[in-house]
């Protein structure tokens, strides 16, 4: 009895042993046991790229068994911004989400992690760190990428109707449009359907050609300045009008999808749009050629330039149950070679860090890439502005392009949006 004792002591102490080095030896990713996910919810707004994300979200998936990713996109014209606030209130706090810098940084900023010590905070390029560092100069978001905007071009329409250099003043964009209409082409795909498309990215023209658009938009905020009194807010009503006047049938409820494809169908010759259209447009015609022209307000060729900027962030919540596996994951995006192939090759992007080099760019990410390296850039301002100004502005152009009121009741319109909101 007493060897039989001893014999079951020692098998239970032998299983013991192999139960334990097996546990041990089928930890995954992060110190987690094989039993022990961790699922981290990754709530992002960037509908151009949410497949190509989903793709590369399964590659980290596969080399980080223990971390599964659960995404989910709103944008596309859908808002981002009140979706993420209703997110937060129901209690299903993301773990990653999109904040865009500046004074979104301040209305968020109690929610968002410091990520200065991150090691990729050293590749960052300057410009990509300005919207999330804080007066105390930390930093709070990786900037998703570089892009730009502007008139994006079908080079082969401009050829077909004899145009034959691009147009970089007002008159001269109002002569291309008369050219194109001349072979039945249809100028402009104007998606005034879209807030953000008109009360953001068009209205920022006027904004950053200022001399010193930080002193204006400081000087709108203390009073200093007004939009009626200001050239190039005056100057504003020529670009709606040429894009008004030339653009396809019912601009104000054309969406962002119609007005992207519209472009890339052949069907229109210019898209006010940015270079995160790439993808859908080469879906649509992958032999399209196709460039960028300035957004120009007066006959002032030196307004040859292209808002470029970071067009927002990646943040993580620092009440996140995982955050340590978020940062991992942020780490692996801009670090690992599947990452870095994603960013350049998969989603068409101007990587904003020095160690990814911009490999893949298409027609679009090229031409932004030439104006920045060329220092042909204005600043995208609209994070400064007051806190829901944007689809305010986008209204006040929509009644305009309906014909509803006249550039006066416009230039008053936005002054007194700024005013109530600031």
């Amino acid at each position: 009895m007493k060897r039989i004792l001893l014999l079951s002591m020692s098998l239970i102490l032998v299983f013991g042993i192999i139960a334990g080095c097996s546990s041990k030896g089928s930890s995954g990713s992060g110190g987690k046991s094989d039993g022990d996910v961790v699922t981290l919810n990754f709530f992002q707004f960037k509908v151009e790229i949410a497949d190509q994300l989903q793709e590369m979200i399964k590659e980290f998936e596969a080399e980080h068994p223990n971390i599964k990713i659960k995404l989910e996109t709103v944008g596309g014209g859908a808002d981002y911004g009140a979706a993420l606030k209703a997110k937060f209130a129901s209690g299903e706090e993301p773990d990653i989400f999109n904040n865009g810098g500046f004074k979104e940084l301040d209305l968020w900023k109690e929610k968002l992690a410091d990520l200065s010590g991150e090691p990729w905070v050293d590749h960052v390029l300057p410009i990509g760190k300005v919207p999330m560092t804080d007066e105390d100069g930390k930093l709070y978001g990786m900037p998703v990428n570089l892009e730009g905007y502007g008139f994006i071009y079908n080079k082969d329409l401009f050829e077909k109707a004899g145009i034959k250099e691009t147009p970089k003043t007002i008159d001269e964009l109002n002569d291309a449009a008369k050219k194109l209409k001349a072979k039945d082409i249809t100028p402009f795909s104007a998606g005034y359907g879209e807030w953000w498309v008109i009360g953001q990215h068009l209205l920022n023209i006027p904004f950053a050609q200022q001399e010193d658009p930080d002193a204006f938009i400081k000087g709108l905020y203390d009073g200093t300045e007004t939009f009626k009194d200001n050239d190039k807010f005056k100057e504003f009503k020529s670009v709606l009008d040429a894009e008004i006047k030339n653009a396809n049938d019912n601009p104000l409820t054309t969406d962002y999808n119609t007005q992207v494809t519209l472009f890339a169908s052949g069907e229109t010759a210019m898209l006010q749009q940015g270079n995160w259209t790439e993808n859908m447009i080469t879906e649509v015609n992958p032999d399209i050629n196709m460039g960028f022209l300035p957004i120009p307000l007066d006959n002032d060729e030196s307004a040859d330039r292209l808002p470029v900027g970071v067009p927002n962030n990646w943040v993580l919540n620092k009440n996140s149950k995982h955050l340590d596996e978020a940062k991992m994951f942020l780490e692996w995006m801009v670090s690992s070679e599947t990452g870095k192939r994603y960013i350049t090759e998969e989603f068409a992007f101007i990587p904003a860090f020095d160690n990814i080099e911009p490999n893949g760019l298409g027609d679009l990410g090229e031409s932004i890439l030439t104006y920045s390296k060329d220092e042909k850039t204005i600043p995208w301002t609209w994070f400064q502005w007051p806190d829901g100004a944007n689809k305010e502005f986008a209204a006040t152009i929509q009644e305009y392009a309906a014909g509803k009121i006249d550039y006066d009741t416009v230039l008053d319109r936005f002054q007194k949006t700024w005013d109530n909101l600031k």
